[in-house]
């Protein structure tokens, strides 16, 4: 039998027939229902942008619809959205489309994901501490202070500069140099100019060559499709013009409108009377 504890309810104060209303069940964060993974330099970043309520709300519904599934990005309808943020499909249709013009959002073959490339982000301040802050101070919290404890903090404070051993100065390492890809040695049949202009295209979108594995796989994959007869040249022309980061090997290996035509042996013909 239940007891009086296990079944309170809330009485109403309307209609007659309106008994009673039984009270709603607290909402718990727990990790074992799901938790979403995110980095902490994008949450960071995400803190300290300026964004309006509108705008911020939609892109934690990306977050949770795309990080929350273990998805970089996907395809996700408006609707979506909408439902996680609580705003009407027209509100995350307009917010939407200002992140992306923004760099917050990227929109790639009708899926959206977060821009990873935080530093790309637009409207994003880290405000430092202003003077105005320290000086709302009162000086009654100041003043609270008894002289006599100021008093021996101070003196505490000069026999410890007296005694204090200074310190000799270290004299500063010289900071190693970082890997430099243009000194490296490259094929003869790779133009050195085209080799600088991918460097310094890789340089511009953050995406360094910093190591030697790094260079040693592009220079490697540039020598396969050499092999194949494909021009290094447009290869690397063809990843800056797309933006892309790296360098890919063509879809279509024997298309001869792309293929480098490699000098051919001489047959030497001999008389059968000879």
């Amino acid at each position: 039998m239940n007891t009086a504890e296990n079944n309170i309810y809330q009485f109403s104060r309307g209609a007659p027939e309106e008994r009673y209303i039984k009270p709603e069940q607290p909402r718990m964060a727990e990790l074992e229902d799901g938790y979403t993974k995110l980095a902490n330099e994008l949450l960071e970043s995400l803190s300290c942008c300026n964004l309006t309520a509108r705008q911020f709300r939609v892109m934690l519904a990306l977050i949770r619809k795309t990080y929350g599934f273990g998805k970089k990005n996907d395809r996700i309808a408006d609707s979506q959205l909408a439902e996680v943020s609580g705003l009407s499909r027209q509100n995350v249709n307009k917010a939407k489309k200002e992140l992306i013009s923004m760099n917050y959002i990227i929109l790639e073959d009708n899926k959206i994901g977060v821009n990873k490339e935080v530093s790309a982000w637009k409207n994003q301040s880290r405000d430092s501490v202003s003077n105005l802050k320290t000086k709302n101070v009162s000086n009654l919290e100041t003043d609270e202070v008894s002289r006599l404890e100021t008093h021996k903090r101070n003196t505490l404070k000069k026999k410890e500069t007296i005694n204090t051993p200074i310190s000799p100065k270290q004299k500063s390492e010289p900071k190693k140099q970082g890997f430099d890809p243009l000194a490296e040695a490259i094929p003869e049949w790779l133009n050195s100019e085209t080799w600088r202009n991918w460097v310094e295209y890789r340089k511009e979108i953050k995406k360094q060559i910093k190591t030697k594995q790094t260079f040693s796989g592009q220079i490697k994959l540039l020598t396969e499709c050499y092999e194949l007869g494909f021009s290094p040249e447009e290869i690397i022309n063809k990843s800056i013009t797309n933006g892309w980061q790296g360098l890919f090997k063509p879809k279509t290996p024997y298309q001869q409108a792309n293929r480098i035509t490699q000098p051919s042996r001489t047959q030497e013909f001999i008389p059968e009377n000879f």
